[in-house]
């Protein structure tokens, strides 16, 4: 693992156990093996390094959107493929999807704007796969279902009574019913 990486992990891991304004350089450098004054040659500013973080990850959420969209002009199996993928995501990327979604208001300016920008590009597929299904109060739905669904890196377990691919059927099941929608 190169050097990098090893920042990256250290950070992902403080940020989701501690957050953000929790973590300090310090803790950061010890996490990775290096020194204080090594860590900024790797990272920039902590800040920074958690704009990476949320940027590597929206992306990769957003091109998996891109390509759950682009396979199918059925409404319902866009949302569902929506839903899958997040659940999905969400629990092979525990700790990463935790920072995300957590810490976003630590983030300060153009950081804030960008990481933002990201965020809303991706919540935009889910609110017009929402709105395509004629549902009241989609931008409600939408809400609901993204926490419903990133809820999931709080308490999933590989170990757990249900595959992946089955708590993720499951989940896209239960956000069609929660819209009234019938399979």
């Amino acid at each position: 693992m190169s050097t990098e990486e090893r920042v990256r992990r250290a950070a992902v891991e403080l940020f989701a156990a501690r957050g953000f304004h929790g973590t300090g350089i310090r803790d950061l450098a010890q996490a990775a093996g290096l020194s204080s004054a090594t860590l900024y040659h790797y990272m920039g500013t902590k800040e920074d390094l958690l704009a990476e973080i949320m940027r590597t990850s929206l992306t990769r959420l957003i091109e998996a959107a891109e390509q759950v969209i682009s396979a199918t002009d059925d409404p319902v199996e866009r949302l569902t493929g929506l839903v899958e993928m997040h659940v999905r995501a969400h629990a092979e990327q525990q700790l990463e999807t935790l920072v995300v979604d957590g810490e976003m208001r630590a983030l300060t300016g153009p950081r804030r704007e960008e990481v933002v920008a990201l965020r809303d590009r991706y919540e935009q597929f889910w609110q017009d796969a929402i709105a395509s299904l004629d549902v009241d109060a989609p931008q409600v739905a939408r809400l609901a279902m993204l926490e419903m669904c990133s809820g999931v890196s709080r308490w999933y377990s590989p170990k757990g009574a249900l595959s992946l691919d089955d708590l993720a059927s499951r989940y896209a099941g239960m956000a069609l019913g929660m819209l009234g929608v019938r399979q």
